[in-house]
C-alpha cells in the first residue's frame, strides 16, 4: 500500500483519525483544508522586547500566502528570551539557554503535530539560531524568514541606537556625561519595533540565514516596520509550499559544510557578533557535522572585511538596506572568490544563480574585496596557553591588536561590574571573568553591560576583558571571550591569579592569548586548587548544566542528526 503524499496524512486519514479531524474542524478547518499539506508557522512574537513585537504581525501574513498557495496554516508561537532586558542580572543566564530551548520547541510541535513544513520567524539574538537549528533538525521543507531590524533614532544630528545608551551609562559613572543626557538618549535610541540596529547578532544571524540558503535573497535587511515585509512573507510562502508540493530542497540539501562556510564568510565580511562563531557549529550539528571553532577561524582568517559596520565601523542596518542588503556583501564575496556558488538555496537555485542580479557595493556602506577594510575578517579566533581550544575577539574596529598587562581576577559578572562601576580598575588590566561558561554559569551570561560601561569611561581599549562567558554581538573594545576551556571545566582560566601576566596579539598570523607562567606552576595550580563548589540549581538551568558541551563545540545539548522517519 503506497505511503501517503504528506506526513500530516498520519494525524488526518482514517477511521481511527477521526477524533482528530474533529479537533482540525474545531480549528475552522473544512474537509480541504485537512487534505492539503500543513505547516507550522512557528514564530517568536510576544511583548517581551522590541525584536519580538512585530512578528506575530508578518505571521499573518505568512499564513495568508501558505494558504493562498495550497497549505492549511497552523501558527505555533515559541518561547523567546530577551537579551535586553535580561543583560546585566541573573536573567542572562537564561538568554543562550533559550537557543536550545526554541530548537527543542520547533522539533516538539513538527514532529508532534507531523507538519509537512516550517515557516520560521524569529528576530532577537537567540531565537534566530534557535529556529534555523529545529528546521535542520526536523529536515521537513522550511523558509526562515528574519523579522527584520530596528530604525535607528536621531540625537545631536547623528544616528544612534541602544549602544550610544549603554556606553553613556559609562560617561555618566565617569562624570563626563549629565544623567539627563543619559535620559534623553534612552528615550531617542530606539524609535520603533525591531532588532538593535547594527551588525550585532540579531542582524548577523539574519545575514546568515540567506548565506545558508535558508532564507529568500534579500529578506534579510528589510527594516521591521517597513511594509514591503508583507509581500516578503507571503513570497517566503509560496517558496515553501513550492518546495512542500514538488521536490524542493530540504534543510540538510541547503545546509552542510560549503553553505556553512559561506555563512563564516558572510560574518567575517561585515565584521558581525562573535556569538555567531557559537551558532554555526550548533547548526550545523544539526546536519550531523563537525564544524568547530577552528574550522570557524580558517574562514575568518581567509575572508576579508569588506562592510563598514557598527559597532567597530559607521553604519547601520538601515545603510545596508538602502545599498542593496545582504546580496551586495555576498555577490562581492563572490566575485572575489570568497563564496561557494554553487550551494542550493530554498528556492531550487544556486546561490550563484540567485545573486546574478545584486547590484555593485556603494563603496561606501560595502566595498569589493579588492578595496577591503582589511584583509582578514572582522572576527579572530585567538589560541594559546590560557585558551587551548580557542577564544573570540571582534577585531573590526580596533586599533590596537596587542596588550600585555596584569591579570585582575573576578569570580563572577557582579563582581566586576560592580569593580567597574566604581573604576577600581587600571589602564593597562586585564579584567579576567570566570565561571561564566556554558556548564559554569550555568548559561554562558554576555557583557554587554560591563564592555560598555569600559568604553564609556574611555577606557575601552586601555584594558582587556577576557571571560568564558559571552559578549554581546554590540560589543567593542579589546573584549575576549568564550575562551576554552571554561572554568567549569578545568580550564587554564580557572587558575589565573591576580597579577599574573597575561599576552594578547590579535594580528594576523600571531592571533594568540597567553598566560606568561612556566607549565610546571599552571600544573601545580591545577592539582592543589580545590575545586569550586557549584549551588544545587534545580529546573531549566540544572538540566542545561547536565547537557550542555562545550562552546568551541557550539554549546550543544544533545548527540547531533538523527533521520525522522514517517512513521515514527
Amino acid at each position: 500500500m503506497a505511503k501517503p503524499p504528506y506526513r500530516s496524512a498520519t494525524i488526518t486519514s482514517g477511521i481511527v483519525r477521526t477524533t482528530t479531524r474533529s479537533f482540525l474542524y474545531a480549528l475552522g478547518q473544512d474537509d480541504e483544508d485537512i487534505a492539503r499539506p500543513h505547516i507550522g508557522v512557528i514564530h517568536t512574537g510576544g511583548e517581551m522586547s522590541p525584536c519580538n513585537l512585530t512578528l506575530q504581525a508578518q505571521a499573518q501574513h505568512a499564513k495568508t500566502g501558505i494558504h493562498a498557495h495550497g497549505g492549511t496554516p497552523h501558527e505555533c508561537p515559541v518561547v523567546s528570551v530577551s537579551d535586553g532586558l535580561s543583560v546585566a542580572h541573573s536573567g542572562m543566564r537564561f538568554s543562550l539557554i533559550s537557543r536550545d530551548l526554541i530548537a527543542d520547541s520547533v522539533e516538539a510541535t513538527v514532529r508532534g503535530h507531523q507538519w509537512d513544513g516550517i515557516f520560521g520567524i524569529g528576530g532577537c539574538d537567540k531565537n534566530i539560531p534557535g529556529i534555523i537549528m529545529g528546521m535542520v533538525r526536523c529536515n521537513v521543507p522550511s523558509v526562515f524568514l528574519y523579522g527584520g531590524s530596528a530604525l535607528p533614532g536621531r540625537r545631536h544630528g547623528r544616528d544612534v541606537n541602544i549602544v550610544d545608551t549603554y556606553e553613556m551609562i559609562g560617561k555618566v559613572l565617569a562624570g563626563t556625561e549629565p544623567v539627563s543626557e543619559l535620559e534623553a538618549m534612552a528615550r531617542a535610541c530606539l524609535p520603533a519595533p525591531g532588532s538593535c540596529a547594527g551588525q550585532y547578532t540579531a542582524n548577523t544571524m539574519g545575514m546568515v540565514s540567506e548565506a545558508l540558503g535558508l532564507a529568500l535573497p534579500g529578506s534579510s535587511m528589510v527594516p521591521a516596520i517597513f511594509s514591503e515585509r508583507a509581500p516578503l512573507a507571503r513570497r517566503g510562502a509560496r517558496a515553501l509550499m513550492a518546495a512542500v508540493t514538488g521536490d524542493g530542497p530540504l534543510p540538510r540539501d541547503i545546509v552542510n559544510r560549503r553553505s556553512v562556510e559561506n555563512a563564516c564568510a558572510l560574518v567575517a565580511a561585515t565584521g558581525g557578533s562573535t556569538n555567531a562563531a557559537l551558532h554555526l557549529p550548533a547548526i550545523a550539528h544539526e546536519a550531523g557535522l563537525s564544524f568547530t571553532m577552528d574550522d570557524v577561524a580558517a574562514v575568518f582568517a581567509r575572508t576579508p572585511l569588506i562592510a563598514d559596520l557598527k559597532p567597530g565601523g559607521r553604519f547601520l542596518a538601515l545603510d545596508v538596506f538602502h545599498a542593496g542588503g545582504a546580496p551586495v556583501i555576498l555577490k562581492a564575496l563572490l566575485a572575489g572568490g570568497y563564496l561557494h556558488g554553487d550551494c542550493l538555496t530554498i528556492t531550487g537555485r544556486t546561490i550563484a544563480e540567485e545573486l546574478e542580479g545584486a547590484p555593485a557595493p556603494d563603496g561606501q556602506v560595502v566595498r569589493g574585496t579588492q578595496d577591503a577594510l582589511a584583509p582578514t575578517g572582522g572576527v579572530a579566533v585567538l589560541k594559546g596557553s590560557l585558551a587551548p581550544q580557542g577564544a573570540l575577539l571582534k577585531v573590526a574596529g580596533l586599533t590596537t591588536l596587542t596588550h600585555r598587562g596584569p591579570a585582575r581576577v573576578f569570580e563572577n559578572e557582579e563582581e566586576c561590574l560592580k569593580a567597574v562601576k566604581s573604576m577600581a580598575y587600571r589602564p593597562g588590566d586585564v579584567i579576567i571573568i570566570r565561571n561564566e561558561g556554558p556548564r559554569g554559569g550555568p548559561g554562558m551570561r554576555e557583557m554587554l553591560g560591563i564592555t560598555a560601561l569600559l568604553y564609556g569611561q574611555g577606557n575601552g581599549e586601555k584594558v582587556a576583558l577576557i571571560t568564558d562567558g559571552r559578549f554581546s554581538g554590540a560589543t567593542r573594545g579589546l573584549c575576549i571571550g568564550y575562551v576554552c576551556p571554561e572554568a567549569a571545566d578545568g580550564g587554564p582560566i580557572a587558575f589565573i591569579r591576580n597579577g599574573d601576566i597575561v599576552s594578547i596579539d590579535a594580528r594576523p598570523g600571531e592571533q594568540r592569548l597567553d598566560i606568561e607562567l612556566p607549565s610546571a606552576e599552571l600544573a601545580e595550580r591545577r592539582s592543589t586548587t580545590p575545586a569550586r563548589q557549584r549551588p544545587r540549581l534545580g529546573g531549566l538551568l540544572e538540566k542545561y548544566r547536565a547537557t550542555v558541551g562545550p562552546a568551541h563545540l557550539g554549546a550543544v545539548t544533545h548527540s547531533g542528526a538523527v533521520t525522522w522517519k514517517r512513521d515514527e
